[in-house]
């Protein structure tokens, strides 16, 4: 303790010229001059100063004046990995050099496919330059020592050699001393090496426990960018101070950081609106050169994932990517189709350049790829401009392929064809077979429920659309599944209300959540005379429900209506236009006579009080009545 007081104090006298010379002039005329001691000759310049405050600690490394020699300059000039062992050989070096060398040679050997490694790792020079670093770890700088364990790893050097285990217990010892973008590389490296099962478990605990404790030294933001990309390995608490550093960041962000924020993020399925809301402008920002197509389509996948909706990158994406469809493969026009999908988002010219893009290409696509191209263009209900050549070539490509599909899929696929309507009787014969249906009876309750409606929904389509095949029979074997009825949204509760406030004169006249044969749900039914008087609806014949009904028809000039609530997700992303399954839902009441009286959220939330949705559903429904008549 006396020593460490003594040398503060020398230090402090040093560095405070007042008292240098209050202390000169206290000292008398034949004072001896004093031996310097040897506690402050031992003293390392990385000891904080009294005078400095209560500022963040000095970086624990050894001032130390860099010089380069001759064998730094051979390694940094060498273009395989006998120059680099050869130059060791001649010049030789200390630990710290022979750290660079196998930096360098790890470059290199990975540069070439890794296919010399193991001649490398034998190579007695080799051998020496590893040997070299094992009995000297103490004295490698920290940067080197880092950036030592991620190279000897990539040139593939066994968990347990002494060389590694060392370098991992010498890291484990200097975790305080190292920089928090240091401690960031670390977990970066540790946790990939986790992943393949060769990670060291306490190392990796020791790491994330540092990056907790000191998560105010953050900075940087590659630091940020890349300790998010590992967030399956941190903690709750560490991924918050990490999206709050991220959004105090954003500016800074490259745009390949912002790739790697946003994939963090949507692998985590953490959405951060305040941060991706940044994110999104500073990539908006950007210049073109470095928005890469393979960024744009990470981009497009995270954003789905999350179903985060930005029109204005969404439309700087699409009109990045319209000139390189070209030079897209295969792979990108269907993820990029698949995520916009996800999004709802339907952008015409960017869709119509993946149709032609088929068309032109093909023979390159994969069965795999077109279905999730179909399912995409489904579920936004898009139909190509010139659509019988791209239909004609969707079914050549199919054909002799499709029978060979996975049965969920190949369920998904042809209800995907009955939304554009462009399903072969041969499909729907096949998906309306006993012995198919079977197939899709395992996995979970909600999800066999899913493809049971879809199967109801591909055999209404060979029925009322004249699709299917005079074998085709439209029973569907699957059983009812009993699931949780969703709760009625304010929408459907309104119209219910306002519906029966029309119908009290005759409390027989109005069904509602009416569950037909064909697989869809009506939100409430009516019948109608030849005077738009609501009529009884339990002794009418009803082909639409699965007992048929009563046994009396509909009286001459009566109208059944259907009428549907139409929600906001119901429609594409700032579009009035349907999506694939509620056009289809619509198509097919109609073809099974129904008159479809449409309520849409956006015309339902300005009717403010119950004579005004009176008045509203009255003048739809005259509507309604009017064009059937005058068909």
């Amino acid at each position: 303790m006396t020593t460490r007081l003594l040398g503060r104090w020398a230090r402090l006298l040093s560095r405070c010229p007042q008292a240098s010379a209050s202390a000169a002039h206290l000292q008398g005329p034949t004072a001896q001059p004093a031996q310097p001691l040897r506690s402050q000759v031992q003293i390392r310049s990385a000891v904080r100063p009294l005078c400095l405050g209560h500022g963040r600690a000095q970086e624990e490394e050894p001032n130390v004046t860099f010089k380069r020699t001759k064998l730094d300059v051979l390694v940094e000039k060498a273009t395989s990995p006998q120059e680099v062992l050869q130059a060791w050989e001649d010049l030789g070096g200390s630990p710290n050099q022979a750290a660079s060398c196998l930096s360098q040679l790890s470059r290199l050997v990975v540069g070439k496919g890794g296919a010399d490694s193991a001649d490398v790792l034998q190579d007695p020079r080799c051998v020496d330059l590893l040997e070299t670093v094992n009995s000297q770890v103490s004295v490698i700088w920290n940067g080197t020592l880092v950036s030592l364990l991620r190279s000897l790893s990539n040139l593939g050097l066994t968990p347990s050699a002494t060389v590694l285990r060392s370098l991992q217990t010498e890291a484990l010892w200097r975790l305080r001393r190292l920089t928090y973008r240091q401690l960031s590389y670390l977990v970066d490296w540790a946790s990939s090496r986790h992943s393949q099962g060769q990670g060291d478990e306490a190392l990796t605990a020791a790491v994330l426990k540092q990056l907790e404790l000191r998560w105010t030294e953050l900075s940087d933001p590659r630091t940020v960018s890349t300790l998010m990309g590992r967030a399956a390995q941190l903690s709750p608490f560490l991924m918050d101070k990490l999206e709050d550093k991220a959004l105090e960041l954003a500016e800074k962000f490259s745009a390949e950081d912002i790739r790697k924020v946003a994939l963090a993020l949507a692998s985590q399925g953490r959405r951060a609106v305040p941060l991706l809301r940044a994110l999104s402008y500073h990539l908006h920002q950007k210049p073109s050169s470095e928005l890469k197509t393979p960024l744009l389509l990470d981009i497009a996948f995270a954003y789905g994932k999350l179903n985060f909706h930005q029109t204005q990158v969404f439309q700087r994406m699409a009109a990045e990517l319209l000139p390189r469809l070209p030079e897209m493969s295969s792979t990108d026009v269907t993820r990029c189709s698949k995520s916009l999908a996800f999004l709802k988002w339907l952008h015409l010219p960017l869709f119509e350049g993946f149709a032609q893009h088929f068309q032109s290409n093909s023979e390159k696509y994969s069965t795999l790829q077109l279905c999730n191209l179909l399912m995409s263009f489904a579920k936004l209900n898009f139909q190509p401009s010139n659509r019988e050549e791209f239909y004609r070539r969707v079914h050549e490509a199919l054909e002799g392929s499709w029978q060979g599909l996975e049965p969920f899929l190949l369920a998904d696929v042809v209800w995907s064809l009955c939304v554009l309507q462009q399903a072969k009787p041969e499909f729907i014969a096949a998906l309306t077979d006993p012995d198919f249906q079977t197939k899709l009876s395992g996995g979970s309750p909600v999800r066999t429920e899913n493809y049971r409606l879809k199967l109801l929904h591909i055999a209404a389509s060979g029925q009322l659309e004249s699709l299917g095949a005079l074998g085709v029979h439209p029973t569907i074997h699957l059983p009812t599944i009993q699931v949780k009825a969703p709760s009625l949204t304010s929408l459907q509760s309104g119209l219910h209300t306002a519906l029966q406030s029309l119908t009290s004169s005759c409390t027989t006249a109005l069904r509602t959540d009416v569950n037909t044969v064909y697989g869809w749900t009506i939100d409430a039914e009516l019948v109608v005379d030849s005077e738009n008087k609501p009529i009884s609806l339990e002794k009418l014949v009803a082909p639409h429900l699965p007992g048929g009904g009563g046994s009396e028809q509909l009286p001459q000039g009566a109208h059944r209506l259907a009428f549907l609530a139409w929600e906001f997700p119901h429609f594409g992303s700032r579009s009035k236009d349907l999506l694939g399954r509620f056009a289809m839902q619509k198509r097919h009441l109609q073809l099974a006579g129904f008159l479809v009286v449409e309520v849409p959220y956006f015309e339902w939330l300005e009717l403010k009080s119950d004579w005004q949705k009176e008045a509203y559903l009255k003048d739809k429904m005259g509507k309604a009545i009017a064009e059937d008549m005058a068909k």
